[in-house]
């Protein structure tokens, strides 16, 4: 059985504190769903950090290869250990203009006969996939991709880009964390990739850009409530709950559109999920698998809340 999980805090002088609970001591495949998705919570987490703490912070959870990535604004991680590797998008900070251009860039691009693409997050990507490609290409470990927020589609296009590659490694499976909308219908469908896209209650990062210009959300849902517990809430009763998640944070002087698309508070609320988990498992109870925490995606856009 996996170890308890126990807070490991890495801090730079004058920062924000992360505060990390994952442990990986064997292959990501072998950990349960839960637990591979606080990993690369986390990692997407680290990915915000400058290297010399991106490199502390990934050794302390089990990675103890770290390589950042850089061009013209775009970043990604290369973290690995002996089984496997992780791809990390950079989300987006508030001070770098790259990062708003591409998120404020609202037009699409044509990628073939693969369809259309946000243009802004798809240069993102062109900034940095000939080296990532590189360093991936004969790399027999497994390979896996997260991000968060502009991270999440930087990661999405990563994955489907090396699910069309010659990299030796397929993809194993992506995770995303508040994600907006990539591309239209043709493109989230063209690559057959797991992936897993994680949603905080209010997060109005996974509402843009908005559907009526064409664009549609891809992979398969988690949902986060408004307490951060994992439900497969839907229509009228996802609704309620986003209501009621807006409201409680209002009466904490807290606008939940914005603060529900923290990457802290998603890796916070999947390792309140993981401890749940084991505490059930320690008990002898029947523990969620899989198909009990995720939405599975209809590719129907009439169907996705978001």
């Amino acid at each position: 059985m996996s170890s308890s999980l126990v807070p490991k805090v890495i801090q730079d002088v004058g920062e924000v504190p992360l505060v990390l609970h994952s442990d990986v001591r064997e292959p990501l495949a072998n950990l349960s769903f839960l637990r591979r998705g606080l990993a690369l919570a986390e990692l997407a987490m680290i990915a915000y950090n400058d290297e010399a703490e991106a490199s502390r912070a990934a050794e302390a959870i089990g990675f103890s290869e770290s390589q950042l990535f850089e061009h013209d604004g775009a970043q990604a991680y290369r973290f690995a250990n002996a089984q496997d590797v992780v791809l990390a998008c950079r989300g987006t900070e508030a001070n770098e203009w790259n990062d708003l251009k591409a998120d404020a860039n609202a037009s699409m691009a044509v990628v073939g006969a693969f369809g259309k693409v946000h243009s802004g997050f798809n240069q993102e990507v062109d900034d940095l996939w000939p080296v990532l490609e590189g360093t991936l290409r004969e790399d027999t470990r497994p390979v896996w991709f997260c991000g968060h927020s502009l991270g999440a589609a930087m990661a999405t296009i990563c994955a489907y880009r090396c699910k069309a590659s010659a990299i030796v490694s397929n993809p194993q499976e992506l995770h995303t964390y508040g994600s907006p909308r990539i591309g239209n219908k043709r493109y989230i469908r063209h690559a057959e990739l797991s992936h897993y896209r994680w949603v905080h209650n209010n997060d109005v990062v996974t509402r843009v850009p908005p559907a009526w210009l064409g664009y549609r959300h891809g992979g398969d849902e988690v949902y986060l409530d408004r307490h951060g517990r994992i439900r497969k809430l839907k229509g009228v009763w996802r609704s309620r709950d986003r209501w009621r998640g807006f409201m409680a944070g209002l009466f904490k002087w807290k606008f939940d559109l914005l603060a529900d698309h923290s990457i802290h508070l998603y890796a916070q609320h999947i390792a309140t999920a993981v401890v749940q988990e084991d505490r059930k498992a320690s008990a002898g109870r029947e523990t969620r698998d899989e198909d009990d925490l995720v939405i599975r995606n209809k590719q129907d856009e009439s169907e996705q809340n978001d």
